[in-house]
């Protein structure tokens, strides 16, 4: 792949997870919805990371690590949004942390995380298109 073949495997791909994170949100799988989310702003971030660094990104997880990397420059505030974000990784992926996670995904709870995986998806798409 070339490098714009590259981006566009990776926005593709998170375009794909973000579809199916509202699916499971709209059903209630609030878990598994923000596990999902996590993927898209991951890989939204390894689409940055390969169009900065013209390299394949780094097998890392946390979306703090991963922008830095990419040397994305981010604010207080959206360093503490992607931080509890990647903790949906943890969380929704190992079965002692995905019970104590379950009883915190309440609707509301879903719904304000989903809403900032939606801002800042289209925060960072709106960087890779400069």
């Amino acid at each position: 792949m070339n490098i714009n073949e590259h981006i566009k495997y990776w926005i593709d791909s998170s375009d794909d997870d973000f579809q199916a994170m509202i699916h499971l949100f709209e059903k209630g799988d609030n878990t598994w919805s923000l596990f999902v989310g996590h993927l898209v702003l991951e890989k939204l971030l390894k689409a940055w990371y390969v169009k900065v660094n013209s390299d394949t990104p780094p097998f890392i997880h946390d979306l703090v690590r991963l922008a830095e990397k990419g040397n994305l420059i981010l604010g207080d505030d959206q360093k503490d949004i992607l931080d509890t974000i990647s903790a949906f990784n943890i969380r929704g992926r190992y079965d002692d942390y995905k019970r104590e996670f379950h009883k915190k995904c309440s609707n509301s709870f879903t719904k304000k995380w989903v809403e900032n995986i939606k801002e800042f998806r289209e925060w960072i798409k709106k960087q890779l298109l400069k």
